[in-house]
């Protein structure tokens, strides 16, 4: 069985639609299953997302995909600085 892969706008929509379908009444198990996912999986997106708003979720999707790229460049600089000074040391 494949994993689906929701995109945060929609994990926002589903968390609201929890809250809405709890505050008409449902209880929180059985508004869980209507929206498709299992507990854990609420609970981790609810711990994730929790008082964001779906701009708020792109911008620090976004902000997380820049740092890693930024993480990226910078092991690559250290590798190149750390062979230039064993270079410079004349221990090749």
């Amino acid at each position: 069985m494949g994993t689906k892969r929701h995109k945060p706008e929609d994990v926002i929509a589903k968390l609201r639609q929890v809250d809405v379908l709890v505050g008409q009444g449902q209880s929180l198990a059985e508004a869980i299953r209507s929206i498709g996912v299992t507990e854990v999986t609420y609970y981790r997106w609810r711990k994730e997302y929790g008082g964001l708003k779906s701009d708020q979720v792109r911008r620090m999707k976004d902000l997380e995909t820049e740092n890693q790229r930024l993480r990226k460049a910078i092991a690559d600089l250290t590798l190149d600085k750390l062979i230039l000074q064993e270079a410079a040391k004349g221990n090749f």
